[in-house]
Order: C-alpha cells, then structure tokens, then sequence
C-alpha cells in the first residue's frame, strides 16, 4: 500500500507527520512526502520519496529569519495575549491560503500520478484540505496543536478555549477580539470557496474552512488532557495518537548533559526552548537565564533566534545554542521551561519530565490550561513574572514527583490508524459540516 503525505515545509510541522511517515514505511508501505524545499534533505534522509510541494510563501527549518509578519507578531507578544491573538487572526487572511488554485491544481495531479491508497494532510495546511476536498478523495486529518484548532461545537479557530489561571482577559476586549476573528472567519471561508469554485465547481461549498477536515481525524495528543465534555464533541471517526516523537540519540559532544544523579549533586537540570518564532523575544529567555541563576540551575537552552551574548553572563557548565537535541536531551532534564507548542508539550509528556510553561499565542494557552488543570505543569504569563517567581515555580516543580512517561502508540496502532479506515458511504463534503 502506498501513503501520501503532505507537509507544510517546515520542521515543526514535518517532524508529527514523519514519524506516522516512519511507522508506514517500516510496515513496509511506499511513503511519498510532498513538501517544500527546506525539508528535502530531512526527507531524504528519513527515508521516504519527496515530491516538490510549496504551500508558502515562507519555509522554515528550525531557526526563524527575519520577515515583516514574524516581527509583527513578535511585537504583538509584548502586548499580551489578546493583542498577539489579534495579530494573528489579521494575518490570517493572507497567510494560511496562499496560492489555493494552484496548490489544489498540484495535488490533484499528484494524487492521480501516484493513487495512493491513503493521504494524509496537516490540518493548518488549509491549501492542502482544500486541495483535498477538491479532489473528493478521502483523506486523513492530523491536527498538530491543540485539539481546539479543529474547533467543535462554539469554538472559534484561533481563540483559546480554556485559558490559565494567571491569565485573565477583559471580558469586553476579548468579546471585541471573537467579533473579528467572526470577521475573519468568514472573509477566509469566502476565499476557501472561491477557490473551491475555480478547481472543482461540481463540490459544495463549505460554512466554515477552518472545520474542514477528512474522514478520520488524528490528534498528535492523549485524550485525558482534553475535558471530557470536549471529547464527546470530536469527528465520529478519530483517534487520539499519543506524543508523535521522533527518535533521537544524544550527541557525543553533548554527553555531559548525561550527568548521573551522583554526578549532579543536587543540582537541577532545566531545558529551556521557545521554540522556532518565540525565541525571539531574547528578553524572556534572559529572564529564564537570570531565574535559573537564582536557584542554581543547570541549564540547557535552545536559543534559536537569540545571540547567546543576550542572556547575559552564564554559568560555565551551561549548554546555549541555537539549536539543541530537545527530544533526548528532555530524557536527562528534570524540568523543561516552554512555550505550551504542542510539540514542546508531547516531547514532555513523552519524556516524563515536569513542566514550567510561558505561553505567548493561540492554542498554547489551551495547551496550558489543560496541564495546569490536571496538575502537570506550572504556567506563568512571559511578560509579567519576574525571575524570582520564575526560579520558585521550577523549585517548585522539582519538588513534585516526576510524572510518568506518556507511552506513544507503537507503530502497529499507527499504521492501524493511518490505513484500517472505517469505510463511509457519504462523501467528503458531510465531514465539513460536523
């Protein structure tokens, strides 16, 4: 059997959708992965078949460059939660559907030149749904972030569903922000159509784009973190995969991350990331730097966008640079400081280890509230904490017992998850309107 897989092109959106990728293969299934050109090596080197696919304007491999829409958006993040929610919902409009016609026009053929038995789409890749629907093929949805992103019932694409409990907007202001992501949800859902016209006038229009998903929908997540009243209102036909993690081995020169509990003394090990956008608010990573100083940490920290020079004068001992082996380092940390990414979350949660979490945007404040609600992690506000509050709530995680690791699905169930399709007489277009 054969598996397409369409990812936007860049990493942190590829590396959930390779590892469902690795376990096809592995089963021995042919894996074609069509995406942009910053991720062909990674493709290569996994594996599997690339197809060349742009469904950006942008790419990105790991670290982010310097263009207008990362610097409106990093500028929003100091202005708080509803500001930088704000900002996102008005770029919304141009960057989430770039160039629908013709990226529909390409999937089409590349579904008709290799006919694979299942494709599989990031939902936040809204030109690759479109693509989809237009074909009318059935198709597997996986969901990257938070659940809330494929939103249910009232929920509004790109509004937290839940928020945590340092973080309290004015009811009027964030009545005044739902207004406008209504507004943008309906300019975006008119030009998903528009589009959808143009390629395949024969298919119904859609109420909502951002609701559109395939007839099985994968959560890259573990249903206990949702409220259970949520999870009675998913897709009929989905499955909660558990932390997709890829595996990853600690490099020689950083083996001194390995320290023994012996070696440690006492000392905490702490992983800080804020991942591919977020690490460029070099204040807060020095706030991290300054907090872990405090309480005589040792520390490892990612610091992506961020000159090390920034964070001030550091410990010897301490690991900075820009990118760092998060996946197995997390398995010698005993906390993580981050920004509530899903993948930051499910590398965790994966890892066993404890969580401190600033989130900034969108669906890492639901992220939040669900690990703040089941007691799994302790959640500040970036730009409000101070460095002592921050060292307290590390001190504070470390007194706690290390939870236990959340077991991914082992290949099998994923293969199982990806092709054991429930097989549906209705066609694509009933799944838009669950």
């Amino acid at each position: 059997m054969s598996l397409l897989i369409i990812s936007p092109d860049f990493a942190s959106h590829y590396g959930p959708l390779a590892v469902l990728g690795h376990a096809a293969r592995d089963a021995g299934h042919r894996v074609v992965i069509a995406t942009g050109r910053e991720m062909r090596r990674r493709v290569v080197d996994d594996g599997m078949e690339w197809r060349e696919l742009a469904l950006g304007a942008t790419s990105n491999g790991g670290i982010s460059g310097h263009d207008p829409s990362i610097r409106r958006f990093i500028d929003a993040t100091r202005h708080g939660a509803l500001a930088t929610i704000r900002r996102q919902a008005l770029d919304r409009q141009h960057d989430l559907l770039w160039q629908p016609e013709r990226i529909a026009g390409q999937i089409a053929r590349l579904c008709d030149e290799l006919e694979p038995d299942r494709v599989l789409i990031d939902h936040v890749s809204f030109g690759s749904t479109l693509g989809m629907y237009a074909t009318g093929r059935p198709f597997a949805t996986l969901v990257p972030g938070h659940p809330s992103q494929l939103p249910v019932d009232d929920e509004r694409y790109g509004v937290p569903t839940t928020w945590p409990s340092r973080f309290r907007p004015d009811p009027d202001e964030l009545e005044e922000l739902e207004q406008l992501v209504d507004e943008v949800t309906r300019a975006f859902t008119e030009r998903w159509n528009t589009a959808l016209a143009a390629v395949a006038p024969g298919r119904p229009a859609v109420p909502d784009a951002f609701r559109v998903h395939g007839d099985r929908v994968l959560y890259n997540t573990i249903a206990e973190l949702q409220p259970s009243a949520r999870r009675e209102l998913l897709p009929t036909d989905h499955h909660h995969v558990g932390p997709l993690v890829r595996d990853e081995e600690l490099p020689a020169r950083l083996g001194s991350w390995a320290r023994t509990d012996a070696d440690r003394r006492g000392t905490p090990q702490v992983f800080v990331a804020l991942g591919t956008f977020l690490s460029h608010r070099n204040d807060v990573l020095a706030l991290v730097a300054a907090a872990l100083g405090r309480i005589g940490a040792r520390a490892a920290i990612a610091s992506g966008a961020t000159p090390p020079e920034m964070l001030g004068r550091l410990p010897g001992d301490w690991i900075v640079a820009p990118r760092l082996p998060q996946v197995a380092m997390l398995r010698h940390a005993d906390v993580i400081v981050h920004h509530g990414g899903n993948n930051s979350v499910q590398e965790s949660l994966a890892a066993g280890v404890r969580q401190v979490v600033l989130p900034f945007s969108t669906d890492q404040f639901s992220s939040a509230s669900d690990l703040e609600r089941i007691g799994w992690a302790r959640v500040l506000p970036p730009n409000d904490a101070t460095d002592a509050e921050l060292g307290q709530a590390v001190e504070a995680a470390m007194s706690s017992d290390r939870p236990h690791a959340v077991a991914p699905l082992d290949p099998l169930h994923l293969v199982d998850a990806l092709f054991e399709m429930r097989r549906s007489s209705l066609p694509a277009s009933i799944h838009a309107k669950d």
